[in-house]
């Protein structure tokens, strides 16, 4: 990958000898391996056997997720936050687990719409949910650094799945608990 990082400053007419640019191909290599590193991993690996039983029939929510991911068509980040909750039935996984999930679809070349459902659609075939609600809020350098130039905008999304969809009470109430 160093070659590319090198003809992509050659391209934009740099000198990649130049002293502050000899280690930049590398350095750059191994920044956009550790941003991607989603597409190494997978679901199974993530979870690694943390679904434990449990009786327990309440919402279960994580507020807050960090996320960073790059845009699919601009190939700029994209950051924010994620909001998670699920309702157990009879079965819960261990709290790291939700964020590391978040963190694998976030760590590939995405686009925020896929991105919510990619980890709904995940925790709810995982855990076998009632209901799975995802809400990621993001800013995008695509629409920050380049083109329209709007620095305060915020995009939001959902996907809500199961009694989350069908409920409104429980949408309600996941919708409380993440403002």
């Amino acid at each position: 990958m160093d070659q590319y990082f090198r003809k992509l400053l050659e391209s934009i007419g740099e000198d990649p000898k130049r002293e502050g640019l000899v280690k930049t191909p590398a350095r750059a290599a191994r920044a956009f391996e550790f941003i991607t590193q989603g597409y190494k991993k997978n679901i199974n690996e993530i979870v690694n056997g943390a679904i434990f039983t449990s009786d327990n029939d309440e919402m279960v929510v994580v507020k807050d997720i960090e996320l960073y991911s790059l845009c699919e068509h601009h190939l700029l980040p994209f950051f924010g936050k994620a909001h998670v909750g699920y309702i157990p039935k009879g079965k819960i996984i261990g709290l790291s687990k939700i964020a590391r999930i978040v963190d694998m679809y976030a760590r590939r070349l995405q686009v925020q719409e896929n991105l919510t459902r990619e980890i709904a659609q995940s925790l709810m075939k995982v855990t076998g949910a009632l209901g799975v609600g995802v809400v990621i809020e993001a800013r995008h350098l695509c629409m920050m650094m380049r083109g329209v130039e709007k620095q305060n905008s915020i995009m939001k999304t959902s996907c809500l799945l199961g009694a989350f969809r069908k409920d409104d009470s429980t949408r309600k109430e996941f919708l409380t608990l993440i403002s």
